[in-house]
């Protein structure tokens, strides 16, 4: 534990002095939290507590851009074998790079919260402890992912060309920039088998519901599931050198990853509960109601007397 603690520390205090990092974990989120905040909620405060859940959830989801680019590029750099040299097992170098994501994106989330209650003046919060709690869980698990992507893919090219696709499928078929209620019916149905899906409707339910962390235990489960499941896998396929050949299997053991969300997406397609909560929490969002202008009753015209 000391190990990982020691690793933790030194992996954050490399990060902060990355321009890249601080873009992608702080200009970035900032800059769609006043997007969504500003312009498509127009600062209204039930407008903007519909959308702050998907606002959290993409600071959430960018976790595994920034660690998969940056094992790749250590590899590459030859910096890795150095820590093999020490010795360190691989375990407690994936470990410390999933604490030091929690520990560096944490605030970034209570930021945006804290943004969104002095300048939006939100007050009711929901489920606030249940937000920062699965807030972790799924800083945790979008680790995990990018472990999995650093383990299977040899170049940075190669890297950023698979961040990109998971990245646009995450924020386009998950709720988190079109609501999911939106989506065409096909598109809902892909969306089920998402990790990201169950995030973003995650942070909504207790920010719009008040929703327990009981409630929305399948969500969490699958998310804790899904991070064990990649941190093993990645600690068996983790390289420490460029030269290092993957197993043939490799790519079949990374795959097996989604094994969680595959059976959940087959159980809410066929259940459809999430598909009916997202749609209820997008009717009482008065996104496009507007209230009626009551117009003053005509004034009767003064009787004149002859």
């Amino acid at each position: 534990m000391k190990t990982i603690l020691t690793l933790a520390a030194m992996r954050i205090r490399i990060t902060l002095r990355n321009k890249a990092f601080l873009f992608f974990s702080l200009v970035m989120p900032m800059a769609f939290f006043f997007l969504y905040g500003s312009v498509l909620a127009k600062g209204e405060i039930p407008k903007v507590r519909y959308l702050l859940g998907p606002v959290i959830a993409m600071s959430v989801m960018g976790t595994f851009w920034g660690l998969s680019a940056q094992i790749v590029t250590w590899r590459e750099q030859g910096i890795l074998r150095r820590f093999r040299l020490a010795p360190i097992p691989a375990a407690s170098m994936i470990g410390s790079s999933v604490l030091a994501n929690m520990l560096l994106i944490l605030p970034t989330v209570i930021l945006e919260l804290g943004l969104a209650r002095f300048i939006y003046h939100l007050k009711d919060f929901g489920n606030l402890g249940g937000i920062i709690f699965m807030s972790l869980i799924g800083i945790g698990a979008f680790a995990s992912l990018g472990l999995i992507v650093a383990s299977v893919t040899n170049t940075m090219q190669e890297t950023q060309i698979i961040n990109q696709l998971l990245w646009f499928a995450l924020i386009f078929l998950s709720g988190a920039t079109v609501p999911l209620p939106v989506l065409p019916h096909t598109a809902q149905r892909v969306a089920l088998f998402l990790p990201a899906t169950y995030l973003v409707t995650g942070l909504q339910q207790m920010m719009v519901h008040h929703a327990s962390l009981f409630s929305l235990r399948a969500n969490i489960g699958s998310l804790v599931a899904w991070a064990a499941l990649a941190f093993t896998i990645s600690s068996l396929l983790f390289r420490w050198e460029p030269e290092a050949k993957l197993p043939r299997n490799a790519k079949l053991w990374a795959a097996s990853t989604v094994l969680p969300f595959f059976l959940l997406g087959v159980w809410e397609n066929y259940n459809g509960k999430l598909l009916k909560d997202a749609a209820a929490m997008l009717e009482e969002r008065p996104m496009e109601k507007e209230r009626p202008v009551e117009k003053a009753p005509a004034e009767k015209p003064a009787e004149t007397t002859p």
